[in-house]
């Protein structure tokens, strides 16, 4: 027997549960805890925007705080999406839960076994990924922080623009708490939502794989050579069976999409912009031979694309498993079949015809590697053309 959360989501919860994310055990802590994590975030994002206000608004400092200013209100945007959907969360845990449970052929219980250990893997690759990020960054801030406060120098600096309205060298420590508390939230925010929504879908390809094991199971060549009622009941049962688990992978992917379409629409919208923005800073600080800012800009740049990537990755892998069924379906030897099987075979190689996608901001955005190329074409078209107004 399986049990999802302690076998494939273990590494998940811990993540969740340092950010009080996750849906269970939500006490008064965890409450506190949330708007405590809340207010350090977007206070950070307020302090940026407060730059406007107390120093010349040229477009090249415009562009230097939005570009910083928008690649941390994901952070916003992606934890308030969490707390907000946390019974949704939960649901879709617990759909896993009962789907591993109805399993009992041991090929089966292999599959979602296989595609379990997959988002786990996964997992563990993105915690190391945002341990190196937090570790860079942050060395990169303390030197800045030192050269900033310890060196009488008038120099452009990779410092993110913040005001606080208070003595920056008096509360020095204060300010570097705060910058630093959110950078380790956030980055554990984005690797712990977005590693358990990557588990999610990647259980979604193993149901897709487990339609197709049912239906080339059903089809098989010795069960078509000695057609009787046994073995018509038989197949019957089996692709009712694969149909089964099929709609509930598409049910549970069109919840998941349905649950967070809210803040994905305006979160991919914020990453092309925020894209562009680093683009930009990368080029710009690249002519004045900034190569600390240069460092700044291209983390954010790549954390930007890795998660459009992984995101429109994964939608990719849904159209390939959903598409599969019908090409097993296909490729079987339905042909040999008697003809009311055919005719049942035929009603959903009839389906197959449309591709089924993950679809964000009402069919505008359909998750996959096309959409993925289209965001990053739009991101360099803004980057060229702030380039080309700027000479």
């Amino acid at each position: 027997m399986i049990c999802v959360e302690t076998q494939f989501f273990n590494l998940n919860r811990i993540l969740l549960f340092a950010v009080g994310l996750w849906p269970y055990q939500r006490t008064k802590l965890t409450r506190f805890q949330v708007i405590l994590f809340v207010s350090i975030l977007t206070s950070f994002i307020i302090f940026q925007f407060t730059a406007l206000i107390t120093t010349e608004c040229t477009l090249e400092f415009i562009i230097k705080v939005f570009s910083t200013a928008m690649f941390f209100s994901r952070y916003v945007i992606i934890y308030n999406s969490f707390w907000v959907n946390a019974h949704s969360v939960k649901y879709l845990l617990e759909q896993l839960q009962d789907i591993c449970d109805q399993l009992k052929d041991k090929n089966e219980i292999a599959i979602i076994g296989k595609y379990g250990n997959i988002a786990k893997y996964f997992t563990t690759i993105a915690i190391a990924g945002c341990g190196a990020f937090i570790a860079i960054l942050l060395s990169i801030w303390s030197h800045i922080f030192h050269t900033d406060f310890h060196i009488n120098e008038s120099r452009q600096t990779v410092q993110i623009v913040t005001e606080y309205f208070v003595d920056q060298e008096k509360y020095f420590y204060l300010i570097l708490l705060h910058k630093n508390a959110v950078i380790c939230i956030g980055m554990t925010t984005l690797t712990g939502t977005g590693t358990t929504l990557l588990a999610y879908v990647t259980y979604a390809c193993g149901m897709f794989k487990i339609a197709s094991y049912r239906m080339e199971n059903a089809m098989t060549t010795k069960v078509l050579q000695n057609i009787n009622l046994i073995n018509q009941i038989m197949i019957h049962k089996k692709i009712i069976d694969a149909v089964e688990i099929h709609c509930k992978a598409i049910k549970f992917c069109e919840f998941l999409t349905s649950t967070f379409e809210g803040s994905f629409f305006p979160l991919l919208i914020i990453d092309v912009i925020s894209l562009s923005l680093n683009f930009y800073g990368i080029f710009r600080n690249a002519s004045l031979g900034d190569n600390e800012a240069i460092l700044l800009h291209l983390l954010f740049a790549f954390i930007i694309l890795v998660y459009m990537f992984i995101i429109n990755c994964v939608g990719q892998e849904i159209i390939n498993h959903n598409n599969h069924v019908y090409f097993t379906a296909y490729n079987s030897q339905w042909y040999d079949a008697p003809l009311h099987i055919q005719k049942l075979i035929l009603f959903i190689l009839l389906r197959g015809r449309q591709t089924y996608t993950l679809n964000i901001g009402g069919g505008l955005f359909a998750a996959s590697l096309e959409c993925f190329a289209t965001l990053t074409k739009a991101s360099m078209s803004y980057f060229t053309f702030m380039y080309s107004m700027e000479e």
